[in-house]
């Protein structure tokens, strides 16, 4: 097919709120080897796309200074070595930046195929979500069947994902929302308990569901606020897997001693810096155990909204008063 010369896509002129974004003309991106070239039909909204409009997220080097990390569309050229996708192969994608436009290049290595039965606006609110739940909850916490998790957030894009994936898998989940709304959301996605974390300690909560026994890992993305609750809602050789520090990145007085006396692993991550070989891993990881959830109806995104592409402003703003429940997804065309 004859590509054009110039898309459509959202320019940042200048950091601010949601006002700064303004749809523009402009180049298509660069195809580097080992690329796809995405025919962009939806993309989801993430925090880090908030954080990067206000001019608090820096960019990694080589990424596209357009926002947005996840896209669904058509593959319509391939890079020089590009492996594993045709012309005309509906997939979904992680992308480095850029998938905030009609056009985006992303490595073949972070694309999948839609699962079947998905339409775009559906595979476009799996990357992102399902790439950081199963890298930091299954990789790096080694969460099995049969343990207990507890994951904060629960009725972000974030929280939805990990309560499915890990109730799929066999864990007991538990959840922190912040109204009777999203708590009951959380528990008809499968956690046992939604913990109302403007009225009950989580981790009074957590003992007592637990006979005093604590959760065997917790996927956090409050950060320095939670840290001695966190702690003190883990069991003996428990694990508590940081993801973002929305609550402040800083700890004070913190009592470090059940971190000794409980084997305790505290690890944290981001997913956008990670190389290309460990998002193929991560890719491969989904591929292989998470898709057949998907394609089996097992487990699925929730999506709050799907907004078309003019209204990307009032997605952001949709983001920031965090009254959704699960993605926000924009569409083109």
């Amino acid at each position: 097919m004859t590509l054009p010369t110039e898309m459509t896509y959202v320019d940042l002129p200048g950091p601010g709120g949601p006002e700064n974004m303004v749809l523009a003309r402009g180049a298509m991106p660069e195809v580097r080897p080992g690329d796809i070239l995405i025919r962009v039909e939806a993309f989801g909204i993430n925090r880090p796309d908030v954080l990067q409009r206000k001019g608090d997220y820096p960019l990694p080097a080589g990424a596209s200074p357009i926002l947005g990390l996840e896209v669904a569309g058509e593959v319509v050229a391939l890079g020089e070595g590009a492996a594993g996708f045709s012309t005309g192969d509906k997939v979904c994608a992680l992308a480095n930046g850029g998938a905030y436009a009609e056009y985006c290049a992303v490595p073949a290595t972070q694309a999948l195929r839609w699962p079947k039965g998905y339409d775009a606006a559906k595979a476009a609110a799996l990357p992102e979500t399902f790439f950081t739940v199963w890298a930091n909850v299954f990789d790096m916490a080694r969460l099995k069947a049969g343990e207990t998790f507890l994951v904060h957030g629960g009725s972000s894009g974030i929280g939805t994902t990990a309560i499915q994936l890990a109730k799929a898998f066999g864990a007991e989940v538990f959840a922190t929302a912040g109204n009777l709304a999203k708590c009951e959301a959380c528990e008809a996605l499968g956690a046992k308990r939604a913990i109302n974390y403007r009225e009950e300690d989580f981790r009074a909560v957590v003992l007592e569901e637990t006979g005093g026994r604590g959760v065997d890992v917790i996927l956090d993305m409050v950060g320095g606020r939670y840290f001695d609750r966190n702690i003190g809602s883990l069991a003996k050789d428990g694990r508590l897997s940081i993801i973002a520090f929305l609550g402040s990145a800083r700890v004070e007085d913190a009592n470090i001693a059940p971190i000794l006396m409980k084997r305790l692993q505290i690890m944290g991550s981001l997913l956008r810096p990670r190389t290309a070989a460990e998002k193929q891993a991560i890719r491969d990881g989904l591929a292989e155990k998470v898709w057949p959830l998907l394609e089996g109806g097992e487990v699925a995104p929730v999506i709050q909204a799907i907004l078309p592409f003019a209204e990307i402003a009032g997605a952001h703003r949709l983001m920031e008063q965090g009254d959704h429940i699960g993605k926000i997804v924009m569409r083109i065309g």
